[in-house]
């Protein structure tokens, strides 16, 4: 699983216990993974479709910096399924897990649209699957 994007848990981004808000991790984790669904399927034109049981392991507080890593583990004819783990940067506490995670591929009149894909490319980072850090 590739950890690339990181969040610094602000103020705001807290619940009244003190804690990081669900919502707003959910909220960072499928724009993550829209993203990167974006990105493999080549189409800005992608959908959440589902998101399985979210499994809150720990919690952030002011000042932890997080990391979220997205998986793609199925490419179905027009969807692309990921799993995720968000977890701490420093101590790499798991803080959420999330098994499954489906977008689907839309043409242009928002119709589910077979996107030709079978496995992850990485080219748009400009490495090599193997040189991956």
């Amino acid at each position: 699983m590739n950890f690339y994007t990181r969040k610094w848990i602000k103020p705001e981004d807290l619940n009244p216990n003190g804690s990081l808000f669900g919502g707003t991790l959910l909220r960072w984790i499928d724009e993550e993974a829209v993203i990167y669904a974006i990105v493999q399927l080549e189409n800005p034109n992608i959908v959440t479709k589902y998101i399985s049981e979210i499994n809150f392991v720990s919690s952030a507080r002011t000042g932890d910096i997080i990391e979220m890593g997205i998986e793609a583990i199925d490419f179905g004819r027009t969807s692309l399924t990921m799993r995720c783990e968000v977890r701490n940067k420093i101590t790499r506490k798991t803080i959420l897990s999330i098994d499954k995670l489906v977008f689907v591929n839309l043409d242009e009149n928002g119709t589910p649209s077979p996107h030709g894909k079978t496995e992850i490319h990485y080219n748009y980072l400009g490495i090599e699957p193997d040189k991956r850090d």
